[in-house]
């Protein structure tokens, strides 16, 4: 059939047809282990046509199926003329082209082409592409959208450079109009950049804010949030941090002018408002990362440690949790760098009292015990191994 001939196909018969080829792409994934066949309850709609013109139209898309050998058409042995009993597939490329489709499995392969060079710096692409080999669809993308894939990578691409050259934060409709010549391109794909930078198919989906701030893009900058009885140097002098807390722009952040008895960082906002309601008169220097820390704050962190003595503790308190882990492995290469060793402060899973535990999957404790030992913190990685369960940081 022509194009045009795909578009006037009897609807009946057509969308009898694609059913057949949903069924074809579920048993070529895996997912259906029955052959693709339309049965009798299939066929219902069209064993109950009363106009023999219908009944006429719907049997020559299948009489026309089958002479281009994508079906095989059975009626009943004691009746040929009788009515269409069963419709099994023979040829799947066949039926697509039939209908004017692209079978799944072909599609995954064009997806698999589109990213392959990208497979290497993001191996998660390996996952999105086995989730949807199974028809599974991640973060409400498929096969056709591919190339959204690629372009996000390219994003994150962008993204190490500026960092690199020192543009540590860039208003993401500023990026994306230079990288795509749409302002608002990279901002429809946050949902893949949140995958790729987390490494992970199967993380909860994170905010825009923190997602684009772990790559310093921002829609509104971000200040950095500060708690403690401890004296900041910035750029116009040196002052004491307000109660509550103080936020400023981090890169105005400048140094110490005192030394604290500790650093401790808190990932959560909640906790964060909660510790310096209680702790601001301390000599505790406090930061809130905001989720995963933005290039711009993890300067400012790295200024603050470089002038505390190696003695001073340096502290994390977060999520058990796949993300938690993650920022504190991030966290402990910030504090390593700057010739301190990150500690844990309530991170132990025998720390989450135990109307605040969730199970966890076996993939999820996995990730967890490995950025626990990316964090240098083996014993708790040890711990969360034989625990199983997440907890969020508030409980």
């Amino acid at each position: 059939m022509s194009g045009r001939d795909q578009a006037e196909m009897y609807p009946l018969a057509r969308k009898a047809l694609e059913r057949l080829l949903k069924s074809a792409d579920k048993h070529e994934a895996g997912v259906a282990t029955r052959r693709p066949a339309l049965t009798s309850s299939a066929l219902a709609s069209y064993h109950a046509l009363r106009s023999l013109k219908d009944k006429e139209e719907f049997e020559a898309v299948m009489a026309y199926g089958q002479s281009e050998g994508a079906i095989k058409v059975q009626r009943p042995r004691h009746d040929p003329q009788g009515l269409i009993e069963r419709v099994e597939l023979v040829d799947v490329d066949k039926l697509a082209t039939l209908l004017g489709e692209v079978p799944h499995a072909a599609r995954v392969d064009m997806a698999k082409q589109t990213l392959s060079a990208h497979l290497a710096a993001h191996p998660v692409l390996a996952d999105v592409l086995s989730s949807w080999e199974k028809l599974k669809k991640v973060r409400g993308t498929a096969p056709d959208d591919a190339a959204g894939w690629a372009s996000a990578c390219d994003v994150i691409a962008y993204c190490l450079e500026q960092v690199a050259l020192g543009a540590m934060e860039t208003p993401v409709r500023d990026a994306s109009a230079r990288l795509f010549k749409d302002s608002k391109r990279i901002e429809s794909l946050v949902p893949r950049l949140d995958v790729l930078l987390a490494g992970n198919v199967e993380d909860d989906a994170r905010s825009d804010a923190e997602v684009l701030q772990e790559l310093g893009l921002y829609r509104e900058q971000q200040p950095a949030r500060l708690a403690g009885n401890i004296v900041v140097r910035r750029e116009r002098g040196a002052f004491p941090l307000d109660r509550p807390y103080t936020a400023l722009p981090p890169s105005t952040v400048l140094g110490l002018g005192g030394a604290p008895s500790q650093v401790l960082t808190i990932e959560n906002q909640t906790t964060f408002h909660v510790w310096a309601r209680q702790h601001c008169d301390s000599d505790v220097l406090c930061l809130y990362t905001g989720g995963m820390p933005s290039p711009a704050w993890r300067a400012m962190y790295l200024r603050l440690l470089s002038e505390l003595p190696i003695s001073t503790p340096v502290l994390h308190w977060g999520d058990v949790d796949e993300g938690g882990f993650r920022i504190a492995a991030f966290l402990s290469r910030c504090a390593a760098e700057a010739g301190h060793v990150l500690l844990p402060w309530k991170m132990r899973p025998a720390d989450v009292p135990e109307p605040f535990r969730r199970e966890a999957s076996a993939r999820t404790v996995d990730r967890m015990v490995r950025f626990a030992s990316d964090a240098g913190w083996d014993e708790i990685a040890q711990e969360l191994a034989e625990a199983g369960f997440v907890a969020e940081q508030e409980g």
